[in-house]
């Protein structure tokens, strides 16, 4: 896997993340540089850690499905691009309140993060690199967690739908190329 599909995994994957803070931005009077950083390093921080998580857990297995590495994570990530394009379409765009603590966040950050757990999966059969991989998926997630903070205190949840939606067809995209590259 190139430095392009990392990127668009990582996009793909922070999308869910970027929602939520523009949901959390919906609900703040001005956004603080500590709320910024909150958002940055929980959803961030969690959406690094998955990965890693669901590689060794791929890993301890792969050896027994690597003749369908390919089909896996092409289930895996059309299952989860789906969901998030099934999301997308919800007309819900709940206001979420202004607390950024332990119990606001924890929930979101794992809530946000579970797809990521399912790409470490397809990442270890694939046999990439989990840690550049983990690096540049909480790197990207983390800045646009913040920027999402921001975004969702200027213009609301008129572009949250809008977002899953492209971050869903994103992983369903790169999930058709895994397949097209390992059955050509």
């Amino acid at each position: 896997m190139g430095t392009v599909e990392l990127v668009l995994i990582a996009v793909g994957l922070s999308m869910d993340a970027f929602a939520v803070a523009i949901g959390k931005g919906l609900s703040v009077a001005k956004v603080q540089p500590k709320q910024a950083l909150a958002v940055a390093v929980w959803f961030g921080g969690f959406q690094a850690l998955m990965p890693v998580v669901g590689y060794f857990l791929g890993v301890s297995f792969a050896d027994f499905v690597e003749s369908v590495d390919h089909w896996i994570a092409f289930c895996l990530l059309g299952v989860i691009g789906f969901n998030m394009i099934h999301e997308s379409l919800s007309k819900d765009c709940d206001k979420s309140n202004d607390d950024f603590g332990i119990k606001a966040m924890f929930p979101l950050a794992v809530a946000t993060s579970i797809d990521a757990l399912a790409v470490g999966v397809s990442l270890a059969f694939l046999k990439e690199d989990i840690f550049t991989a983990a690096a540049a998926i909480g790197v990207i997630t983390a800045t646009l967690s913040a920027i999402g903070l921001y975004v969702g205190k200027a213009v609301g949840c008129r572009y949250r739908s809008k977002a899953e939606f492209m971050g869903g067809a994103v992983l369903i995209l790169i999930g058709i190329k895994i397949v097209v590259e390992h059955t050509l």
